[in-house]
């Protein structure tokens, strides 16, 4: 067990798994870094990771773990250990059906009107229904969707939820693992490592609210400073 430069020990084998890092608690989460490791799971490929933190190829020297695309590309104290792909897994003809689908259906969309689809996604309600579409187009493929962020849905392999990285950190024995999540209901992104046994799972709302939550755990000291 390490001491920091306070004195306190850093807890090896308690581990702060994070669904997302806003930049502006990327401090905070170095603070936190000198009492427990921490790391970093979320449904995007590592450049997107890396753009969201605003650290560039950084990142993995600043957290101890990095998982991108749901743990199937992982990194440990800022080295590559291994990196599966959506394509050798599915297959061409199949990942080609589900990209052809979901053109289609895009390309067939009506709204009110057809500028930005972005804002229009929540109030006409499309990401539903677009998941609605694929689930019953792709019933027993393999395949499974859920909300992710505010506008999007990720797409994956049964079983390439992002419980996919805690298959590899069984073997790192650790006796604590709280993850932090903001779309942690039945459909969201984060419910099946929130509600994984091996887990303790905190429903975050804003950036904000996991650095409270932490301070309240980690430094009990501080968790009512403003």
């Amino acid at each position: 067990m390490a001491v920091t430069a306070e004195g306190a020990r850093r807890k090896e084998r308690v581990l702060c798994l994070f669904d997302k890092i806003d930049p502006e608690v990327a401090a905070f989460l170095q603070k936190l870094r000198r009492r427990v490791q921490i790391g970093v799971v979320g449904g995007s490929d590592y450049s997107k990771i890396a753009e969201q933190l605003g650290e560039g190829d950084e990142v993995i020297e600043k957290f101890d773990y990095v998982f991108a695309e749901n743990g199937t590309v992982q990194y440990k104290h800022g080295r590559l250990l291994s990196k599966q792909t959506i394509q050798n897994h599915l297959g061409e003809e199949l990942l080609q059906d589900l990209i052809n689908f979901c053109l289609r259906y895009m390309a067939l969309l009506r709204l009110p009107k057809k500028r930005l689809l972005s804002p229009l996604l929540q109030k006409e309600k499309i990401r539903e229904k677009f998941v609605e579409a694929l689930k019953t187009e792709f019933a027993g493929k393999g395949l499974r969707f859920s909300r992710g962020g505010m506008i999007s849905f990720d797409v994956f392999p049964e079983g390439w939820d992002k419980r996919y990285c805690l298959d590899s950190l069984d073997q790192d024995c650790f006796d604590t693992i709280h993850f932090f999540g903001n779309e942690t209901s039945p459909g969201g992104n984060d419910f099946e490592i929130y509600t994984d046994p091996r887990t303790v799972g905190h429903s975050v709302v804003s950036p904000q609210d996991t650095v409270q939550r932490c301070r309240e755990i980690f430094f009990p000291e501080t968790a009512h400073e403003a």
